[in-house]
């Protein structure tokens, strides 16, 4: 949207438009999707430009402002988009975010300045957008806003509609799903090390290496949202994984894997026909993969597309 305004404006819509970057990082963390992201913060820019000059100028803070307005806004997004995904052709995954500078906004023809990009930390990783899905919308948004961007438990329960006690509440039922679905931490290069071994068997058709590298309890969830061909229900165990893996491989045989940053740790894109076909995350304890999140669904592979 249009963040240019008139001569003689108040110093607090110049201050709002430099909050964009973190309304964003913000709205993708409570949503899951940066289509989803950019809608929130064009709605919640459109909520502060709808303010007159004197409303305006009894706000102390433009940046809690736009805080409380873009988690209202995410809660409220949150809400309807659980009655959609009931509707979903097949298993719901986050949309895979690329490295820093990667991806352009929706609504500009121009790279997004980097002031503006989406932060890459652990927040933000496929693991724990996938344990965020499983929580309620409130308790989704005072985890992402009390633990993961500091805010008070006071000024949460301004956003959330709730006693500050309530919020205390919510942030300790979300942060036990993320313990207990969350392993033992791994150090970057570990986690290198066995990304790069699960392409290379990939690659190669090596079904035995590569059912050595999965996990016993593996666990593979493929995305293509009705749109692309793609497991409906998630696969488990080591040979179920394996040998579907390979059977992409051999209906696809130009299929080139490689190696990319995946919502800020490494990953694999499988291209295909000169088009990316699929995103890839994985999680892995003790040296094996026990998770690997397969986005094929195109509506969410533009930022990786383009």
């Amino acid at each position: 949207m249009a963040t240019q305004h008139r001569r003689g404006a108040p110093a607090g819509l110049d201050a709002a438009a430099r909050e964009r970057g973190l309304l964003l990082g913000l709205c993708y963390r409570l949503l899951g999707s940066l289509a989803d992201a950019e809608d929130a913060v064009q709605e919640t820019y459109v909520r502060w430009y709808r303010l007159d000059d004197a409303e305006r100028e009894l706000i102390v803070s433009p940046r809690a402002w736009l805080v409380t307005a873009a988690g209202r806004v995410g809660l409220d997004m949150l809400t309807s988009a659980r009655a959609r995904r009931e509707r979903y052709v097949g298993e719901w995954l986050p949309e895979p975010l690329p490295g820093p500078g990667r991806w352009t906004s929706s609504v500009q023809a121009d790279p997004v300045d980097p002031a503006d990009r989406v932060s890459t930390d652990e927040s933000v990783s496929m693991a724990l957008l996938v344990v965020l899905e499983s929580m309620t919308p409130a308790q989704r948004v005072v985890f992402v806003l009390h633990d993961v961007f500091g805010h008070t438990f006071p000024e949460v329960a301004a956003v959330v509609g709730r006693t500050p006690e309530a919020c205390r509440q919510l942030a300790s039922a979300a942060r036990r799903r993320v313990r207990e679905a969350r392993p033992a931490p791994v150090e970057a290069a570990e986690h290198e090390a066995v990304v790069r071994s699960f392409r290379r068997a990939w690659e190669t058709g090596d079904l035995g290496t590569l059912v050595d590298l999965l996990d016993p309890g593996v666990t593979a969830v493929t995305d293509g949202g009705g749109l692309v061909s793609a497991a409906l229900d998630p696969l488990v165990g080591p040979d179920a994984v394996a040998r579907f893996l390979l059977g992409v491989r051999g209906r696809q045989p130009d299929l080139a894997v490689r190696e990319d940053v995946v919502n800020g740790e490494l990953g694999l894109v499988a291209i295909g026909a000169g088009t990316v076909l699929a995103v890839i995350g994985l999680r892995h304890r003790a040296g094996r993969v026990d998770r690997v999140w397969a986005v094929r669904n195109p509506a969410k592979l533009a930022a990786w597309r383009a």
